[in-house]
């Protein structure tokens, strides 16, 4: 008896018992479900839900590598032991093995935890409602560990991973009915609960903790950060594209984010239009403050103001959540106007956060949190507003 026969004899085993749940989940993670449906109309594709979300984290893993080697780097240059890379995004200086092995020595245990603690939220909620265990938090499992600090404790990822399960998708209904971005709430909660490990100089690259509890060895602030408070900082333009510079895990890397963003274009499963509109909105932003910053300068705004309108897509993780998490099928707006709409005002508002309110650098979280709310409504107007155009073309036929 083969290992398929086996699983299938344990699955008609527990079949309607409270680990059933459980159980199918495993056993459908290596073989397709043998349901089929015997009644109305369907159609017949070749992908499902965990084909679709396996894409998704194939599209981050080349995020996840670079994330490996920049923490290592970013240590190692913040401890004066290496010099900064003189070449390209292939330099030698930077593709180590003790870049690697730094990196993931940090990184790898929070995507060990963001997975154990989020799954098992996951099968606890599968066997209370008995319903199958559903795979949305497979993409969600790998985004959180990279939109966080390097140095995050683990034991506080773990409560906000568990905070963002249940508050920010189980109470909805679980995958496919939450009203927000999963991995943006966990974020969110990080930011609001625990808020000097998410800011400030010392969070950025790997270093010892103070016995106070708070990070305290070594200063890597993002280039975010120094605007802010109107600093300097020594990065080119070519160093933010290729993402040797400091912040979170997975966002530095501008190259990186766009082979993924083509990626999920090419596979159809992110949209193009959300991502192509959330970049128009974020340059016509950016443009409109170079175009006033003149007449603020020396005010505290004019930093982030005078900043390239370009180069706010190259810094901090406005491109990485316009790629991977604005695009989110379930909290994401379903028209394709209303697609156009959403993104634009994202990339819009994500820039007029950064340079309005400076203690919230990262305003790509907040506006992605705040358009997942919207969504709906976008898309009601956009439906209401066809169908009175058909209306009116009836009257007039």
């Amino acid at each position: 008896m083969g290992l398929k026969e086996k699983l299938h004899n344990l699955k008609e085993q527990y079949k309607g018992k409270k680990i059933a749940p459980a159980f199918n989940a495993l056993h459908t993670f290596l073989y397709l479900p043998n349901e089929t449906t015997h009644s109305g109309s369907h159609i017949r594709g070749a992908d499902d839900l965990k084909r679709t979300m396996n894409i998704v984290i194939m599209a981050l893993v080349p995020c996840l590598l670079f994330g490996m080697f920049n923490a290592g780097y970013q240590h190692y240059l913040a401890a004066g032991e290496i010099q900064a890379v003189s070449g390209g995004f292939f330099s030698s200086e930077f593709w180590t093995i003790d870049n690697l092995l730094l990196g993931a020595g940090k990184i790898l245990p929070l995507v060990a935890v963001s997975y154990i603690v989020g799954l098992a939220v996951e099968f606890v909620f599968a066997m209370i409602k008995g319903h199958e265990v559903e795979e949305g938090y497979l993409v969600s499992g790998m985004l959180i560990p990279l939109i966080v600090p390097i140095d995050i404790p683990l034991w506080m990822l773990a409560v906000a991973v568990i905070f963002g399960v249940v508050i920010g998708k189980e109470v909805f209904g679980g995958t496919g009915m939450n009203i927000l971005n999963p991995a943006l709430t966990v974020r969110a909660f990080l930011f609001f609960a625990y808020p000097t490990w998410m800011t400030g100089d010392k969070v950025w690259v790997e270093g010892a903790v103070a016995a106070t509890g708070t990070p305290d060895a070594i200063s890597g602030e993002t280039i975010l950060g120094s605007l802010a408070q109107a600093k300097d900082y020594s990065f080119s333009a070519m160093d933010m594209f290729n993402g040797f510079i400091p912040g979170s895990v997975g966002e530095t890397s501008t190259i990186l984010i766009l082979l993924g963003a083509l990626f999920l274009i090419f596979t159809k499963i992110g949209s193009w239009r959300i991502m192509l509109s959330s970049v128009i909105g974020a340059v016509i932003m950016g443009l409109i403050f170079n175009q006033i910053a003149p007449s603020m300068e020396g005010t505290k705004f004019f930093a982030l103001m005078n900043l390239p309108f370009w180069q706010h897509l190259l810094v901090g993780g406005l491109a990485f959540g316009i790629v991977f998490m604005a695009t989110d099928p379930v909290s994401a707006a379903q028209t394709n106007k209303g697609k156009w709409i959403y993104g634009f005002l994202i990339g819009f508002l994500s820039v007029m956060i950064r340079v309005f309110n400076p203690a919230f650098p990262e305003g790509v979280m907040l506006a992605i949190l705040l358009m997942n709310v919207f969504a709906p409504t976008i898309d009601h107007y956009v439906v209401q507003g066809n169908i009175k155009k058909r209306l009116k073309r009836i009257k007039t036929a």
